[in-house]
């Protein structure tokens, strides 16, 4: 076995007769590293404990105020189907006035879904026929004034509302049509172009697609789900290219 051999070099320190000789007093032992763990004994340092706990809190407080809120939204939810229940719709057409100006403008669109067979001809005459009578009045009071103002919004939010709502069921009528004949397609995909062509793939099929698909799942359709959920897919990648 070779021998190990340490060659040392004769070095001179020259160090001052005061540096070491001159000191009375003993040197405090002092910690100048708190971090020194050569043989990592100790793990790396943990860090942030207060900015943990501070997230932890607002993560408690935010669940907290979510469920406050959810809580919130559904008894405004109940509050309104209550409301709605409630309401006893009148027979004639200066009644049925009055309850459109009853209405909460949040129920404005429901209400109009639900009477829209009502909302005729004869039921905007009445209001033009009342707004020409306050509006040419000789002796006008503030309330007259107030009636105008209240008849010219519901009349302005009662076309526009009857116009997106039967722009709404004219594209569910195609949206229908249009998935009925995707479904019971040989070759779904030249379908699916055919239809890209005619400009038939909108969000209202898609809408329907999810409604069939929730649909199915609910009755345990594992089948008819799996192949909508596949034909939805195809219907936004082309809706996407085009």
């Amino acid at each position: 076995m070779a021998a190990l051999r340490f060659g040392f070099t004769a070095t001179t320190i020259h160090v001052s007769s005061t540096s070491i000789l001159t000191r009375t007093r003993p040197i405090p032992k002092t910690i100048t590293c708190v971090g020194w763990d050569p043989e990592g004994i100790f793990g790396p340092p943990q860090t942030g404990h207060i900015a943990r706990k501070e997230f932890k809190r607002r993560l408690e407080r935010d669940a907290e105020a979510r469920e406050a809120f959810e809580s919130q939204v559904r008894e405004e939810k109940e509050r309104r189907q209550l409301l709605r229940a409630s309401r006893v719709v009148p027979n004639n057409v200066t009644g049925l006035i009055e309850y459109f100006l009853d209405t909460e403008a949040q129920d404005i669109e429901f209400e109009i879904a639900r009477l829209r067979p009502r909302l005729t001809e004869e039921f905007f005459s009445s209001i033009k026929l009342e707004l020409g009578e306050l509006r040419f009045a000789v002796n006008k009071t503030e309330a007259m004034e107030d009636r105008v103002i209240e008849l010219e919004a519901l009349q302005k939010a009662l076309e526009e509302g009857i116009e997106a709502y039967d722009k709404m069921q004219g594209e569910l009528v195609k949206a229908r049509e249009g998935l009925t004949k995707i479904l019971t397609s040989k070759d779904v995909k030249a379908t699916l172009l055919d239809m890209v062509e005619r400009n038939e793939l909108n969000r209202s099929l898609l809408a329907l697609l999810d409604e069939n698909i929730a649909n199915a799942q609910s009755g345990n359709q594992k089948d008819a789900a799996a192949f909508m959920e596949k034909v939805r897919g195809a219907v936004l990648k082309y809706m996407t290219a085009a």
